[in-house]
């Protein structure tokens, strides 16, 4: 046990580990960063307020195409698809919703969680150097001199809070980056939901509207 302790502190695997996890941490916040942030810029309101005014003029189709040029947007991607079943009854657009709702969910929350498990291990594994580093400091005071007790045991657990330190440095950021994530997450997911539920009662309406006309005309 004690040789295996001994190849850790003396290796700095515990730090080698912290620096490995933060950086995998960094290039995970990098991906998320440009896909919720850059990759799905659009206005939602204008988008959503353009949609609103094609189907009100019954343009289906322009409608259609709009969302199609802005596919990258999850909120066009589950607004086309509820657009595309325009011409059937509400039971048949709001299955369309909760499948593409179900298509866009994965691409959202994709390896976010992985960061609160890096931020947490992080701060484990730096707690786990520095109760190795005092085990190995005071067995080393164990054998010293009197005089060279205090110099030796001060300094072995100065070096063993090194682990802690670096643990905290790499795991507080990651957090901050995983909060703010979230919350960009959760946003968008909000978007989605708020402006299809819209949608989808403006077609209803048109659908209703429409089967009205036909039995006045049918009289």
């Amino acid at each position: 046990m004690n040789a295996f302790l001994k190849i850790i502190t003396d290796f700095y695997l515990a730090e080698f580990f912290i620096l490995g996890l933060g950086f995998i941490g960094l290039m995970i916040a990098i991906e998320r960063i440009k896909s919720l942030f850059f990759d799905q810029s659009i206005k939602v309101d204008q988008f959503a307020s353009q949609v609103r005014g094609l189907v009100l003029s019954d343009q289906i189709e322009e409608a259609i195409t709009y969302c199609d040029a802005n596919r990258h947007s999850p909120v066009a991607h589950i607004i086309k698809s509820v657009v595309e079943r325009a011409d059937r009854d509400e039971e048949s657009m709001r299955k369309s919703l909760e499948i593409s709702f179900s298509e866009v969910l994965p691409k959202l929350t994709k390896r976010l969680g992985y960061l609160a498990m890096i931020a947490n291990v992080s701060t484990l594994i730096g707690l786990l150097g520095t109760i190795i580093g005092l085990i190995m400091s005071f067995q080393a005071v164990a054998f010293a001199e009197a005089a060279e007790k205090s110099v030796l045991l001060s300094q072995g657990i100065s070096t063993a809070m090194n682990t802690t330190a670096l643990g905290l440095t790499v795991a507080i950021p990651i957090m901050i980056l995983y909060a703010i994530l979230h919350a960009k997450q959760n946003a968008i997911l909000n978007q989605c939901s708020e402006y299809s539920s819209k949608i989808l009662d403006l077609l209803s309406s048109r659908v209703y509207r429409l089967s009205e006309n036909k039995k006045n005309q049918a009289a």
